[in-house]
């Protein structure tokens, strides 16, 4: 299980202002979460999850990100013992095959292709809230 609090903590890294709209409608709107905070940017990105008032249990990445790509933050989280067993999921417009495989390879715990898919987003979210790597590539 991904977190044992009631109300977990989320954080999405998109630098896409319509798809951290989507996002937010769903998490917060739809869902009635309450803990999302969301980096339009890569900047200081340890810096800035080390700030948040609650460690992250799910952070949702895109990958196209600039100064730091996903692959890169990733990278970055898993180096650090606070954030090494962090559940994070790539969202992407690339579900090429080979991209797919550099995801799992590189060690995110699922991925989901971008747009959100709002109808089938609560169901994963679930999984993923249970423990499960979700890869929503379709």
């Amino acid at each position: 299980m991904v977190s044992s609090v009631s109300n977990p903590a989320f954080l999405y890294i998109e630098d896409e202002p319509f798809s951290r709209t989507v996002m937010e409608m769903i998490l917060v709107r739809g869902l009635g979460y309450k803990n999302l905070h969301i980096f339009e940017n890569s900047d200081q990105f340890m810096e800035r999850v080390a700030g948040l008032p609650q460690k992250p249990d799910v952070i949702f990445l895109d990958i196209h990100l600039k100064p730091y790509d996903g692959f890169e933050i990733l990278s970055k989280l898993r180096q650090n013992p606070a954030y090494a067993e962090t559940c994070v999921v790539a969202v992407t417009a690339s579900v090429m095959n080979e991209e797919v495989e550099m995801l799992k390879q590189s060690g995110f715990n699922g991925a989901m292709a971008k747009p959100i898919d709002q109808i089938a987003f609560p169901g994963l979210l679930q999984r993923i809230l249970e423990g499960e790597e979700v890869w929503n590539i379709q």
